[in-house]
């Protein structure tokens, strides 16, 4: 299987997801209440399937891409732990940024081959290791996607199988 490669910037530095699913390309701007970050709509195998002869990109996948830009705002930003290595997870006490809820997500338009998605993301309030963020999804300068959601640090015990 073939995938493309991202052109990371410091998008790896922040964040564990790694290619096919990692699809923040490029990491536009970052405070700390906002972030913007860029993906590419390209020929990647999820989109080959949805639809045969007229491809456009998921909404599930553009609420993904709030969610990890989202995870970059945190890791950069609001990272409990000193030492952090996204090369190495299991060595982190925190897994970063874990979905936890979904509010809404709004769709209004689509995403197609070669578009440039501009996902902003804005932190609307924390309380301790729980996030609450708003996003939109833009192409062109047209939102096409907004949505509402919360993240939160646990520990990364949590994430792995019980015995």
């Amino acid at each position: 299987m073939k995938y493309y490669q991202h052109k990371f910037d410091k998008v790896t530095k922040y964040l564990h997801h790694r290619p096919p699913f990692l699809l923040v390309d490029k990491v536009v701007s970052i405070t700390t209440q906002e972030v913007v970050t860029q993906k590419t709509v390209i020929a990647e195998e999820f989109i080959q399937g949805h639809f045969p002869g007229a491809p456009v990109f998921p909404g599930s996948m553009m609420n993904e891409l709030t969610t990890q830009s989202a995870g970059i705002l945190i890791a950069s930003q609001y990272n409990p732990m000193r030492n952090f290595d996204t090369e190495d997870p299991n060595h982190n006490e925190y897994a970063l940024g874990v979905l936890v809820k979904t509010d809404y997500a709004r769709y209004r338009g689509f995403a197609r081959m070669d578009d440039v998605l501009v996902a902003t993301v804005w932190l609307n309030d924390r309380v301790s290791e729980m996030f609450d963020f708003s996003g939109t999804v833009s192409v062109n300068r047209n939102k096409i996607m907004r949505n509402r959601f919360r993240l939160m640090n646990i520990k990364s015990s949590a994430l792995q199988k019980p015995n």
